[in-house]
């Protein structure tokens, strides 16, 4: 069950890193991908920064600052 709550919000961090990021998205069901392996990689990040958030809402949170970042870094390797 927590594996299906952490797809669900990773795809939701995934769509609205998406919105945020306009020109850099990729279409819907890449960006909730890409939600999810921000929530991997914000799950990574944050914590080597000394940042940590608890519970689902901060889930949500990591997982939408990792898309975001990676939508950022897709988008200057894609402009390359």
């Amino acid at each position: 069950m927590n594996t299906l709550v952490f797809l669900i919000i990773g795809a939701l961090a995934g769509w609205l890193a998406g919105v945020v990021m306009k020109g850099r998205g990729f279409g819907v069901v890449i960006n909730m991908v890409v939600g999810v392996l921000g929530a991997f990689f914000g799950g990574w990040l944050l914590p080597k920064l000394g940042v940590s958030f608890g519970g689902d809402f901060g889930l949500f949170f990591t997982a939408f600052i990792g898309a975001v970042v990676l939508l950022a870094l897709i988008g200057l390797v894609k402009k390359a």
